[in-house]
């Protein structure tokens, strides 16, 4: 059963905040973790593992590794992947007639099965539970429909695996907020961002696939696929916004949301 939704950013400034709105973000973060305290395992989608130009990737290796930080910003650990549930659902997306592909490295199981972590899993993690999890990935060449018909998959195979299961969508939003920032300002990213704030605290998630192409695309976010998984799945039940907020500390914009099912 799928038992809530949380949208996690995967930025630095979370981990340690120095202003009052990443301070608010980050305890949205930790009522995420509390929420989701005493569910079995968790499906985790990042955008910064495995990239691949039109596939959605499950990794069904036994061991996730941390491996990749970002800016110099290490978080050792190393978690198990809930492997009954990865197959699952890379065999039913695969039945359904979703492009996806099954991803393991160096042996199919044990010790040597092993898949790096990089930032956009490691830091979620860090305010949840230490559990089994599946990892996925999305690809960006994936149409909207294809990405949507995906999530309701998975959260149709979620609700029939017998288990609680918490979704974890880890997701930074506009990359253009400051001129120091690799990328510059751009208008766009504080659009798309206020935009997306507007849908999830007014409850109007089914307007996500209607966000113009050219936004998505100068907004320079990384956000939006995972996202449109999430609202697929969030179709399998009705679920309560519980919390929000957003900061934007450095170019970046962050958003953290928990959602938990009603009834």
């Amino acid at each position: 059963m799928l038992v809530g939704i949380g949208l996690m950013p995967h930025g630095n400034p979370v981990l340690e905040p120095e202003d009052g709105e990443t301070k608010k973000l980050a305890d949205v973060l930790r009522d995420i973790g509390k929420a989701f305290a005493d569910v079995d395992s968790y499906v985790l989608i990042s955008p910064h593992n495995v990239r691949m130009s039109d596939h959605l990737g499950v990794v069904l290796a036994e061991n996730l590794v941390s491996w990749l930080g970002f800016e110099g910003k290490e978080l050792p650990g190393e978690w198990k992947t809930e492997g009954e549930l990865a197959e699952k659902i890379y065999r039913g997306e695969k039945g359904a007639g979703i492009p996806v592909v099954d991803l393991n490295f160096a042996s199919l199981r044990g010790q040597y099965s092993r898949w790096p972590l990089s930032w956009g899993e490691l830091i979620p993690l860090q305010f949840l539970e230490k559990k089994r999890l599946v990892l996925m990935t999305p690809s960006r060449g994936l149409d909207r429909k294809t990405l949507v018909r995906a999530g309701e998959i998975l959260g149709k195979i979620l609700e029939e695996s017998g288990k609680r299961v918490a979704l974890i969508i880890s997701a930074d939003h506009g990359h253009g907020h400051s001129e120091n920032g690799p990328y510059g300002k751009v208008k766009e990213s504080e659009e798309y961002d206020r935009l997306i704030m507007k849908l999830i605290n007014e409850n109007r998630l089914e307007e996500l696939p209607k966000i113009p192409e050219e936004l998505v695309s100068k907004a320079l976010v990384d956000s939006y696929w995972q996202m449109l998984m999430m609202l697929g799945a969030m179709g399998v039940a009705q679920f309560e916004l519980k919390a929000s907020a957003y900061a934007c500390p450095t170019y970046f914009g962050m958003a953290g949301a928990l959602w938990v099912r009603k009834g």
